[in-house]
């Protein structure tokens, strides 16, 4: 908790009474879900990630509606692990009926999907309400693997985060897949004259035009650190100065000319030390679970499903 950033009103201790058992209630089920597909700690890790930068983490990401933002373009058909969060609640709610938010549930998901992978532990800022709406043409501007680094950098810089957020929330591309769809244009016509993306390592290339040759199925995936798909460490980074980072927005982050005053040094340091990557990771993933001021009392509400508000 001594990362900048961390918002007053919130404490990892505010269920210590209300709910005492909270956080092995969901360390049990996350365990449950990662045991069922591994797969699921990158894509909880992610719907955490959609929250914040809209609105703040109100769970709004997990409402059902015609303005859902499960329907924004880089969820749609994309983003998951729903059934999981629903899970979770239903299981919270039977020991603490009432208590907790579906937006502290989902932020708690997110460390424990880290923790059981190999990555670090931190105490978890609680205290958030449910927002009562969603907003999709909000969940449309979410930073994008296509956009140069300039774009993202000043994407995180509207909700107040900074180039090191950047960097470390990044690394969680260390486990997870992605679809074709969101790197086939460096495969073979990035730059619009028939050539694949330059910075993308020969050997890497070759293997991912098997999985995603021109004319394929875009929903196929890949995974996002081909070394160690499962594991929370800092190996995404090491890939990076290897050229062997699957997304554009991961390549950039050392191979483009903005990185070299910007995010090239990070990405050196944090390749050289796991523990530098955890620590900021972890003060990153609190600065974000502060992002916007979360919605706290009458402002929100403790949803009894987090798919819908409450009647």
């Amino acid at each position: 908790m001594l990362c900048s950033g961390v918002r007053a009103q919130l404490s990892p201790g505010i269920y210590d009474k209300s709910c005492p058992y909270l956080v092995q209630i969901v360390r049990k089920q996350v365990t449950m879900a990662l045991k069922a597909e591994i797969r699921m700690a990158a894509s909880l890790i992610r719907l955490h990630f959609h929250d914040c930068f809209v609105n703040g983490c109100d769970a709004s990401v997990l409402l059902d509606g015609a303005d859902s933002e499960k329907l924004s373009i880089p969820n749609a058909n994309s983003a998951r692990g729903f059934e999981v969060v629903d899970t979770i609640k239903d299981a919270v709610e039977n020991a603490c009926p009432g208590v907790v938010s579906c937006a502290d549930i989902l932020t708690l998901a997110a460390r424990e999907s880290v923790y059981l992978t190999g990555g670090p532990m931190w105490r978890v800022a609680l205290g958030r309400k449910d927002g009562l709406v969603a907003n999709q043409s909000s969940a449309n501007n979410l930073p994008s693997p296509f956009e140069p680094l300039d774009a993202i950098i000043a994407k995180f810089q509207a909700v107040g985060l900074n180039v090191t957020d950047v960097v470390a929330l990044s690394g969680a591309h260390t486990f997870g897949q992605a679809k074709c769809d969101l790197f086939s244009n460096r495969l073979f016509n990035f730059t619009g004259q028939g050539s694949p993306d330059a910075t993308l390592e020969t050997s890497l290339l070759s293997d991912l035009r098997t999985v995603c040759p021109i004319g394929g199925n875009g929903n196929v995936t890949a995974p996002l650190d081909r070394n160690s798909t499962d594991v929370f460490d800092n190996n995404y980074f090491k890939n990076l100065l290897q050229g062997k980072g699957l997304l554009s927005s991961d390549q950039i982050l050392f191979s483009s000319d903005l990185a070299v005053n910007t995010t090239k040094r990070l990405v050196e340091a944090y390749s050289q030390s796991q523990s530098l990557f955890f620590r900021d990771f972890t003060c990153s993933m609190i600065r974000m679970g502060g992002i916007m001021n979360p919605v706290n009392g009458s402002s929100g509400e403790v949803r009894k499903n987090c798919r819908v508000i409450n009647n």
